[in-house]
């Protein structure tokens, strides 16, 4: 057995395998499975929040890709590889886009290897990390990434794990404070809502049964992450509203991207 292989564990549901079933991959074991249709009977629409986050990085790594010009990536908590990930969209728009992800699970790790090879004119690289560890993460990604030019942060559906709110803001704050003026934040994050009382309940199931733990934060709170920067329009709004081309129901999943 390899050193990722001892790391992974199958006795208890996992958030990204659960993400990974929810979006229709195979990636998962019999108890993120189970766990997946528990949460899901609780609140049945919780399956659309995977792929409404999906579609919401594909259009914002498109827009800064087009429309902002930028040529970096820094993709943090990434998750298992699915379609349409960062570096095949940016790169799909410049051939040249670099993409580094980073991620603290074993099996994505395993997975980032094989999957993850960017354009000849790019570069794709890997980190395994914690968002915790801001130091390890800027000093590995400046061997991919010209942290003097402008970045795209990526932190979809991740600062939910850090429990402590002025650490999750600090993080955030740390990390775009290292990077150069014209750098955009790309955040995500499940919110706790007086509409959508199912997914506490959802949320609270998960956190008895599944690792990591995750936290909900209000709209307000979300909003706070881009504190300082420029918000693009429309704001932070749920993820399946950011300038989508078609109507289609809010997601208790927050999202916007904000310029420095």
């Amino acid at each position: 057995m390899t050193d990722i292989e001892s790391r992974i564990d199958t006795s208890r549901p996992h958030t990204a395998r659960i993400w990974n079933y929810w979006t229709g991959g195979k990636d998962n074991y019999p108890v993120d499975r189970e766990a997946g249709d528990q949460i899901r009977a609780l609140h049945p629409g919780i399956g659309e929040y995977a792929k409404a986050d999906r579609l919401f990085l594909g259009r914002a790594v498109r827009h800064l890709a087009e429309r902002e010009g930028i040529r970096q990536f820094l993709d943090i908590g990434t998750g298992l590889p699915s379609a349409d990930n960062t570096h095949e969209v940016a790169q799909r728009v410049a051939p040249d886009a670099r993409v580094v992800y980073v991620d603290n699970d074993p099996l994505v790790l395993a997975h980032a290897r094989a999957l993850l090879v960017g354009t000849p004119e790019g570069r794709t690289d890997y980190l395994d990390a914690d968002l915790r560890d801001v130091d390890t993460i800027l000093a590995a990604a400046a061997k991919t990434l010209d942290l003097s030019q402008p970045v795209a942060l990526m932190l979809l559906g991740v600062v939910i794990f850090v429990e402590d709110d002025e650490e999750s803001y600090a993080i955030v704050r740390r990390l775009m404070d290292a990077l150069a003026p014209g750098s955009h934040l790309v955040l995500s994050h499940t919110v706790t809502h007086p509409d959508m009382p199912d997914v506490d309940a959802a949320v609270a199931f998960w956190n008895e049964h599944g690792t990591p733990k995750l936290t909900q934060r209000t709209p307000a709170a979300v909003a706070r992450y881009f504190d300082g920067l420029e918000l693009l329009e429309p704001g932070v709004v749920s993820c399946s509203a950011w300038r989508a081309e078609t109507t289609t129901p809010d997601v208790a999943m927050y999202a916007g991207v904000g310029r420095r």
